[in-house]
């Protein structure tokens, strides 16, 4: 018998220690989020460019805004926005909204001129896009959730479910790749393009998917049991899921840290900085910025 207890302490202090092991790989000394800007109605979508700066969005004023990874300093990048939500850089440059005001996908060019890239499935009125990825070739997986906005005119959603689609880049088709979820949000695709993250916020779950050669995708895998609105991934693989705060879990799903923010919801979450060594957070009507030991996938 003490054997056996002796064995199960060893057990649990190696978790313990594993776990905090973990933790200093990704962060030190607390890690306590640093206020970058407050006052927004609600932050959400966070994309980073090329050069480090990170694109956000305040979708209740209809606004993109600009991090600076040069000053810190936030600024009004775009009006008149398309009441955009997510947001993702192409290889290319441009920056692509979920442009949920018409229920569009748009592509904004460096002189933010728009061109509408999707409109409809089959002669209907998305739900909403919410959240985009784009894999290497240039095909974009975006979710589908509905919220009924106060500025549409309609009262229900017009498709039969809430899905995951994928645009083509060769032919610009579009497909439903996934069709399960009570309500899609935050969507990550792993650096090597194999693998990817679509999180059922409506049930509180976050699956994983191979990604085939042509696209599509193969049977969800339960990551882990918890939902989140946005989510990103660093170098090493592990994916951060949001709303309480900043949760990490590695490629296994297991958790390996938890960063708590001084607002009720957290809504997304990505790496930028010269570095990408700087974890940008959408919380509410504030943004924040911790400092990071790792750096975000490329």
């Amino acid at each position: 018998m003490k054997n056996l207890s002796i064995f199960y302490f060893l057990i649990a202090f190696s978790l313990l220690f594993s776990c905090k092991s973990s933790q200093e790989l990704l962060y030190t000394d607390g890690p306590t989020p640093a206020l970058v800007a407050d006052g927004f109605a609600f932050t959400e979508g966070p994309a980073v460019a090329p050069n480090g700066d990170i694109y956000f969005t305040d979708q209740p004023n209809n606004r993109i805004h600009l991090w600076s990874a040069e000053t810190g300093k936030v600024t009004v990048y775009m009006e008149n926005a398309g009441r955009a939500n997510g947001l993702f850089f192409d290889q290319e440059g441009n920056l692509l909204a979920c442009a949920d005001e018409k229920f569009q996908l748009w592509q904004i060019d460096k002189n933010k001129n728009v061109k509408i890239l999707v409109d409809g499935f089959e002669e209907k009125d998305f739900n909403g896009p919410n959240d985009l990825w784009v894999d290497q070739k240039g095909g974009i997986y975006f979710t589908d959730p509905y919220y009924q906005r106060e500025y549409w005119e309609r009262q229900k959603m017009e498709m039969e479910s809430q899905r995951v689609y994928y645009r083509n880049p060769e032919n610009k088709e579009v497909k439903v790749v996934a069709d399960h979820f009570v309500r899609p949000n935050g969507i990550i695709g792993t650096k090597d393009g194999k693998t990817l993250y679509i999180a059922d916020i409506g049930d509180k779950k976050t699956y994983k998917y191979t990604v085939h050669k042509d696209g599509s995708l193969g049977e969800p895998q339960l990551f882990t049991a918890l939902g989140s609105d946005g989510m990103t991934i660093d170098e090493k693989g592990n994916v951060y899921l949001t709303s309480n705060g900043v949760t990490v879990f590695n490629p296994q799903g297991q958790q390996i840290g938890h960063i708590p923010v001084p607002q009720k919801w957290t809504a997304n979450v990505t790496f930028g900085g010269k570095d990408r060594k700087t974890l940008f957070i959408t919380a509410s009507t504030a943004v924040y910025t911790v400092d990071m030991n790792i750096k975000g996938a490329k």
